[in-house]
């Protein structure tokens, strides 16, 4: 009771008192509010025209940008495969070289100590000189595109790549950091395989695993690059022609992405179906790269590790090379046999018998296309080097075998799609722990092959282009 008495009391006080205030009181009361509230907005609120970015905020306003992000990222692929281009061909004619000439004199030695010829040519011209080959191939682009990967690793590009990729990915059914495995296809599907494990969602990460080999990893390279030289750049002055050359592998590129994010999105409509899961991704802060440990986890972790695994099956692959080049049946040999019997249905998908006998040898290393062509076309009883100059290599292919630019084109987007190598079947066991979705994998990316090769070829023809 008393305390309703003393809150009458004070209200009675301040009506009296209001009556001595001077008129304009209320007026200075609420200016003195908005005054504060203005000052608080100026500490806490940043207009366009008083906004300022610290370096970090600068930079991802490009690269995070809808606007410039993904012409940026393209860029950035094109200089690292330009530099793969430019940089692998010079040093794999050095290691091949070094190692050809170790294989010449392994075998002299045995022909001097009196060893039967076929021991002789199934080790050195078969196994050795298979490893010889995919070290040659393979070794030089990983040397160079690992430590750029890492490099922009290192340096928290990566994470915005993701970023930039993540509305893709959603509409697709897929998550965002599948990006990131994606690019760690480019060096090795195997260890893109390996890099899902970063995405947690198990519908995913399998839609993941399933789509990376659209990715090319370097092993298709030579073949890819092979091709956009003498097919296309050949065309161009000398001095466009890595520029070229590595525009249309960056071409090829982007058509593996889109058939990535096709099959994604066909896959979680179908087997893995289910709702894109979110990505929360707190960018990092942009780092200065630490050169020790990007020499370390990419030469280490990555080219060793990826380079051991495929020589592991390159051995066998260069041992059935040469028994199948040294077999005879009548007049020929079991490789240009198998080719022949094989040469409709190439022909049919726009290809021809050597390609497809090249890509079945090759199923234990995509390195090893190349040599097995060039040994098959010129009736080569073991691996060579084969001709050397684009004019050569052109007119090997083009006036002694048929080559047309579709069988150029045809063998581009077969090198892109088709199944995966000997050592990412066994990853994608590995990882998933079935049979069913390793054998998916490879009847998926080889029936996409197929079935892009033959509306490719049936258009050409179609239209009087082949």
């Amino acid at each position: 009771m008393s305390a309703e008495l003393q809150s009458k009391d004070i209200l009675a006080k301040a009506e009296a008192l209001r009556n001595s205030l001077s008129s304009g009181f209320r007026d200075e009361i609420v200016k003195s509010l908005y005054t504060e509230a203005e000052h608080i907005a100026k500490r806490a609120v940043k207009t366009a025209a008083e906004k300022r970015y610290d370096l970090d905020q600068k930079i991802d306003r490009l690269v995070t940008s809808p606007w410039t992000g993904l012409p940026i990222m393209l860029l950035l692929l094109t200089v690292i495969i330009w530099l793969t281009v430019s940089g692998a061909n010079v040093v794999s004619g050095w290691i091949a070289v070094v190692l050809f000439g170790i294989g010449d004199y392994g075998r002299a030695l045995f022909n001097q100590i009196g060893m039967p010829w076929w021991i002789t040519g199934f080790i050195w011209d078969g196994v050795y000189l298979g490893l010889a080959w995919v070290v040659s191939v393979m070794l030089p682009p990983m040397m160079i595109f690992f430590p750029a990967f890492t490099f922009m690793e290192d340096l928290g590009y990566l994470p915005r790549v993701a970023f930039n990729l993540d509305w893709l990915f959603k509409k697709s059914g897929a998550h965002g950091k599948q990006s990131l495995t994606m690019a760690m296809g480019f060096g090795c599907n195997a260890a893109g395989v390996i890099a899902t494990r970063v995405i947690d969602s198990p519908r995913e990460r399998l839609i993941a695993i399933l789509t990376n080999n659209f990715v090319p990893c370097n092993g298709r390279f030579p073949t890819l690059i092979m091709l956009a030289t003498v097919f296309v750049a050949a065309a161009f002055p000398p001095a466009l022609t890595s520029f070229i050359a590595a525009g249309t592998v960056v071409g090829v590129v982007l058509i593996g992405v889109f058939f990535t994010f096709l099959a994604s999105w066909i896959l979680s409509k179908t087997l893995l179906k289910g709702e894109a899961s979110a990505f929360t991704l707190e960018l990092p802060p942009y780092r200065r790269p630490n050169v020790s440990r990007i020499l370390y986890t990419s030469i280490i972790d990555r080219t060793i590790f990826v380079l051991w695994r495929a020589m592991q099956t390159a051995a066998p692959a260069g041992a059935i090379i040469w028994i199948m080049a040294n077999v005879s049946i009548g007049d020929s040999n079991l490789a240009r046999a198998t080719a022949d019997w094989l040469n409709p249905f190439g022909l049919l998908l726009g290809l021809d018998g050597v390609i497809l006998l090249a890509y079945i040898i090759a199923i234990p290393a995509n390195e090893i296309v190349v040599p097995t062509m060039m040994m098959v076309y010129m009736g080569a009883g073991m691996m060579i080097n084969g001709p050397t100059s684009n004019n050569e290599i052109f007119d090997l292919l083009v006036n002694g075998n048929g080559w047309t630019m579709l069988t150029a084109v045809n063998l581009m987007l077969f090198a892109l799609l088709h199944n995966p190598c000997a050592t990412t079947i066994m990853t994608i066991y590995k990882e998933t722990k079935s049979y069913k979705w390793a054998t998916l994998s490879v009847v998926m990316t080889l029936g996409t092959a197929f079935v892009v090769t033959f509306l490719t070829a049936s258009f050409a023809r179609l239209m009087g282009w082949a």
